[in-house]
């Protein structure tokens, strides 16, 4: 009889909250800036091509081999308005079988391959997990967009400078450079 009370009294107080949870499809709760969906393609709007080179190091590292992919050579490269010598000529995920490790993404040294928010990519059809190099690049471009992705390596970058400015700027006597307290030896016992 005591156990019974003590539940109700626990039903009673929680009651009046707030709901936590959402009716999915009806109503969806905000995604989190650290979620990992699926893994997406990221395009170079500034040369209107993909990060991607087809270097093949996700493809290797994928530990379900889920990924893979073809390179070709990059005609921008050839006349002179790409740095990429190489460029993806074809790459497939197969989301049914990806298990959002996020590996990909962490040996990727070309920004080329992100974890994004994507989550709902259901499918009747038999191969409807499967995504090909268009609809990646797609769900890339969605996801930089929606989040403003920059490539990891262009932020690094300018911080860099960021800083060297700065200290060009405290050499030049521009700015006083960042006063370092000195710290005193220990004091012997006594």
């Amino acid at each position: 009889m005591l156990n019974s009370l003590k539940g109700l009294l626990l039903t009673l107080r929680i009651a009046p909250r707030k709901p936590v949870t959402a009716e999915y499809p009806k109503k969806h709760l905000p995604i989190q800036d650290s979620y990992m969906g699926f893994p997406v393609l990221t395009w170079d709007s500034r040369i209107g091509e993909p990060y991607c080179t087809g270097c093949m190091v996700c493809v290797r590292m994928c530990p379900t081999n889920c990924m893979s992919a073809l390179m070709k050579d990059n005609p921008l490269n050839k006349e002179g308005k790409s740095p990429r010598k190489k460029i993806i000529e074809a790459f497939e995920i197969n989301y049914g079988r990806c298990i959002l490790c996020g590996i990909c993404e962490e040996v990727c040294a070309f920004d080329a391959i992100t974890m994004s928010h994507q989550h709902e990519l259901g499918s009747m059809a038999r191969n409807g997990r499967r995504v090909d190099l268009p609809r990646l690049l797609e769900l890339g471009k969605l996801y930089q967009d929606e989040s403003g992705w920059r490539p990891p390596t262009e932020i690094e970058k300018e911080k860099q400078a960021a800083l060297k400015t700065v200290q060009a700027s405290a050499a030049a006597g521009a700015i006083p450079p960042p006063v370092v307290q000195p710290t005193s030896p220990p004091q012997a016992g006594p």
